[in-house]
């Protein structure tokens, strides 16, 4: 795939996205719907109130347009593009339904962990039917060890890979555009990776996905004229996972999603900690919140966290590519 090719499904979900966006905005605004802030989070973020939110939506159907529109012109729309697109979606939607849920009956929590849950493992067990019939390997391969056959216990994995990473980018998703940063270079190194092995239909998502978020981004930075909601943190998360599985660099994600495990790990430290002892090791989980209580800016977090994520994403290019 030449590069003015790959310009195509990054620049079609950009503009969807941008032109998109401001109306989502105004529509919003329009009808007085907008994001209610915990009583428990940060006393400085109350003047986020209200802000409109659910702007994953926006780039999520750009994203699943243009990867569609450029697969098949690119006759690259392959059972393993269609699949990423199918958790990308799902959870999309499971994320679709909390939002609706906190923002419209006003219940601050949404689903059900139980029920979020429950669509999760359904979307897992879906992609990992596809997987299996698609005749990939239930293996790692592994930098030093070689081929490492786990055969049912990769099944276990691949669910708890899909549920795990898409719930920790939901938990990173706190700050005005942090997971919008974060996930564009998660994403561009699997575009670089899959680039590289000439996979051209995990190519062509990964650039729709990072075009959308680009253009998202936009109104997400400091001060957000939208979040991206649980839509866009959990089909985000969750397409994370799949696209390491179909590029066979599954633990990849531990490095080059490193600020998610971090922030994931806080959360459960923070609990854990604090059932056993009822102490706190961090002012406040996740862990961006505790730089926050510190005295840090949030755009100093952001950025710090943005760095931190490039740089782990380089490592892993230098050191495993």
């Amino acid at each position: 795939m030449q590069f003015t090719q790959m310009l195509i499904p990054l620049v079609s979900s950009f503009a969807i996205t941008f032109i998109v966006l401001p109306l989502f905005i105004g529509y919003f605004r329009m009808k007085k719907e907008g994001q209610m802030i915990r009583e428990e989070g940060p006393k400085w973020h109350e003047k986020k109130s209200g802000t409109p939110t659910m702007g994953g939506l926006v780039f999520l159907i750009a994203s699943v347009i243009s990867t569609i529109w450029v697969g098949y012109w690119q006759q690259q729309m392959t059972v393993q593009a269609w699949i990423t697109l199918f958790i990308l979606i799902l959870y999309g939607a499971l994320g679709f339904m909390d939002d609706s849920i906190k923002l419209f009956e006003k219940r601050n929590l949404g689903l059900r962990a139980w029920q979020k849950l429950l669509g999760q493992i359904v979307g897992g067990l879906v992609f990992t039917a596809v997987y299996i019939y698609e005749g990939l390997p239930l293996a790692f391969d592994l930098p030093l060890i070689g081929h490492l056959n786990l055969s049912v216990l990769y099944i276990l994995f691949i669910l708890v890979w899909l549920v795990g990473f898409s719930n920790a980018v939901n938990l990173t998703d706190g700050l005005d555009g942090l997971v919008a940063g974060t996930a564009t270079i998660a994403f561009a190194t699997y575009a670089v990776i899959a680039y590289k092995e000439g996979r051209t239909d995990i190519l062509i998502f990964c650039l729709t996905v990072i075009g959308g978020l680009i253009a998202f981004f936009w109104f997400n930075h400091k001060p957000a004229k939208i979040f991206m909601g649980d839509v866009g943190s959990l089909a985000l998360g969750g397409a994370l996972a799949a696209v390491s599985i179909l590029l066979h660099r599954e633990l990849s994600l531990l490095l080059i999603g490193l600020v998610f495990v971090i922030e994931t790990a806080s959360v459960m430290i923070q609990v854990s900690v604090f059932k056993l002892t009822g102490k706190r090791v961090f002012r406040m989980s996740p862990i961006h919140h505790h730089f926050e209580m510190l005295g840090w800016s949030e755009w100093r977090v952001v950025l710090t966290f943005w760095s931190f994520g490039l740089l782990c994403a380089i490592i892993y290019l230098i050191a495993f590519l």
